[in-house]
């Protein structure tokens, strides 16, 4: 089974060749949904609804897992029906305040267990 890839760089600059999806975490137009939107003939955007808010305040970090794996769910099926490759930085780490060890199960489980080549960028340093 394939894994997730990690490498240093930028997610919205992907190096590789053939149809490219950019998936990112954005918040509150409807948990767990996702919005396609094609931005060049070969690569598209993926809106990931899956954070409340965007700061940590006394409800707790902005960060939803539950809508984060729907909408991997739901991106699922663009990639496999594009025949594309899914770029994303660490979703939901940044400043949605999420943890790389409860999201990156989910990308394994909805998208790399489905045969979709994930790659994660990150900047600087590399795995945290």
């Amino acid at each position: 089974m394939s894994e997730i890839t990690y490498v240093r760089g930028d997610a919205t600059v992907p190096s590789v060749k053939g149809v490219k999806v950019i998936a990112h975490v954005c918040n509150d137009f409807g948990l767990g949904a996702a919005q396609f939107v094609r931005v060049e003939p070969y690569m598209w955007v993926a809106n990931m609804v899956g954070q409340r808010g965007i700061r940590t305040g006394s409800k707790g970090v902005p960060v939803r897992y539950e809508a984060i794996d729907a909408a991997l769910g739901r991106l699922a099926q663009k990639p496999t029906e594009l025949g594309a490759s899914v770029h994303m930085p660490r979703i939901g780490c940044g400043l949605a305040g999420g943890a790389w060890a409860r999201v990156e199960p989910l990308i394994t489980e909805r998208l790399v267990r489905r045969g979709i080549s994930v790659t994660v960028y990150d900047h600087g340093e590399g795995r945290s």
